[in-house]
């Protein structure tokens, strides 16, 4: 693998002198090429995986270091590994390093997970309003897994009254074809004092047409005419439009995706969710 990296930085470098004719077009025959981007690596490198999305790229330097990397080279953080590890590998968009120790023999895989700054300035919030520890969930009201969630982020919330609050920001998937409609329900009953008793409503629903949104509003006691004017309304639409905006910039491609004070969720049951709770009460704690 080494001679292979080696071989394939050899025939990259007549390419460093192109870095200033990014997306010019050259060609040789039948083959056309273009440089994308070009930038320094701050280490000796023994071997190089970029993201399948193209986001991220992961570098071994020779000195037992893997640096992570923007794909227009950024610095996200560096993990040390083991000095003998001599090839790595990742998960589509990173989410995982693999790494394989030739003096060991031996395999590892390491969860790998930035912090996500999320604005939730305007969104529903339960439990404590300055809590030290906030979970931020993106949910899609006709999402199953979504649903039978929402009984472990109550049980959660209970035994957290103090220093937790949840979030909530919308993320309708459209294989949902009423999914839209209830997030935009939502935030309609949300401008009149009743987001949660509409979130709980709407979770409760096992049917899903398109008279089941409506229905759950006057069930719960919605003024019809306002909640109808504000499903349309510019304010309503933005706040939706917002929401998909933020799920986007966290790299949220699925419900529901959570965040314990920006930290990504990997295992969604509750004594994970417990332990990165005390986790992140006991950082911030010494903050």
């Amino acid at each position: 693998m080494l001679k292979s990296f080696l071989l394939c930085i050899t025939l990259l470098l007549p390419f460093t002198s192109l870095a200033q004719d990014l997306d010019k077009i050259n060609s040789d025959g039948d083959l056309y090429w273009s440089v994308q981007t070009s930038w320094p690596i701050p280490v000796k490198s023994r071997a190089i995986v970029q993201s399948l999305d193209n986001k991220k790229v992961f570098i071994l330097g020779t000195n037992a270091k893997v640096y992570i990397f923007t794909s227009d080279g950024k610095r996200l953080g560096v993990i040390p590994v083991d000095p003998n590890v001599a090839a790595i590998d990742i998960a589509p968009r990173g989410e995982m390093l693999y790494l394989v120790n030739n003096k060991t023999n031996t395999y590892t895989a390491i969860d790998v997970s930035f912090k996500q700054n999320i604005d939730i300035s305007g969104a529903p919030i339960r439990g404590a309003a300055d809590a030290p520890v906030t979970l931020v969930v993106f949910s899609d009201f006709e999402c199953p897994w979504c649903s039978k969630l929402e009984p472990v982020l109550a049980e959660l919330l209970a035994q957290n009254q103090e220093t937790l609050r949840i979030v909530f920001k919308h993320l309708p998937l459209p294989m949902h074809p009423q999914a839209e409609t209830a997030a935009l329900a939502a935030i309609a009953a949300q401008q009149q004092g009743k987001f949660w008793e509409m979130h709980d409503a709407l979770f409760q629903n096992t049917t899903w047409n398109r008279n089941t949104v409506d229905e759950t509003a006057l069930r719960i006691g919605l003024n019809m005419e306002q909640y109808r004017v504000a499903m349309s309304s510019p304010q309503t639409v933005e706040q939706l439009a917002k929401d998909k905006s933020d799920a986007q910039a966290a790299e949220v491609t699925a419900t529901p995706s959570l965040f314990i004070n920006g930290r990504p969720v990997r295992d969604r049951s509750l004594p994970n969710l417990q332990k990165m709770v005390a986790e992140a009460l006991e950082a911030s704690a010494t903050k």
